[in-house]
């Protein structure tokens, strides 16, 4: 099982969509270690003095895929649910330093909580998906599927190209253009897919 990452895929507004779609994807992996599932409390690790939370939907791969073409990549996926992206800010500094990949930034223990899933059936039309994220009650993140740079067909008939996508790989599809922040011990993070709690955990 694979956890897919989408770097940089959302914008404030419509129109600056279509200068940004270079062809480009910016893709990176997660380790499986990452995950946290069933709403656990995560433990606010001890690599790191700044982390930072992104809310993003996640696809589910339903079926295994290579060279997929755009026209039939919805049909791979199998559901739809909640994630959020934890970055060690601090370690990512450190690795830019040293010109070095993102892997430890991204891919400490925790830093892919998940919620459970819903069938896509339940979504009759996946670029008009409203999402957002509650911090202790307050509202930081709002998203729509709208206002993707490139939206789940072209993301999966890209990462196809280079990987085989199997039943049960994750594709965190990128974070609202603003509303990312800080998260400190204590916090309590609650996410939203059309209104509906999927998302509820505080950092421990």
């Amino acid at each position: 099982m694979k956890i897919i990452g989408i770097g940089k895929n959302y914008v404030n507004d419509k129109n600056e969509a279509s200068a940004l779609k270079t062809g480009n994807q910016l893709i990176f992996l997660k380790a499986e270690s990452t995950l946290v599932t069933n709403n656990k409390d995560i433990v606010f690790p001890k690599i790191t003095n700044e982390l930072l939370y992104e809310v993003e939907l996640v696809a589910k791969i339903g079926k295994t895929g290579k060279d997929i073409p755009e026209n039939d990549a919805v049909s791979y996926i199998g559901e739809i649910g909640l994630g959020i992206d934890y970055t060690a800010i601090d370690v990512l500094k450190a690795s830019r330093a040293l010109q070095q990949p993102w892997a430890l930034a991204k891919g400490f223990d925790g830093a892919s909580p998940i919620s459970n899933f819903k069938p896509v059936s339940d979504f009759p039309d996946l670029n008009n998906i409203n999402f957002n994220l509650l911090i202790n009650g307050e509202e930081k993140q709002v998203g729509n599927t709208g206002y993707m740079i490139y939206n789940f067909s072209e993301i999966i008939a890209y990462v196809s190209k280079f990987m085989t996508l199997v039943p049960g790989d994750l594709i965190f599809t990128g974070t609202p253009a603003t509303g990312a922040g800080l998260n400190i011990k204590g916090d309590h993070l609650q996410a939203f897919i059309e209104d509906t709690l999927l998302l509820d955990f505080k950092l421990i």
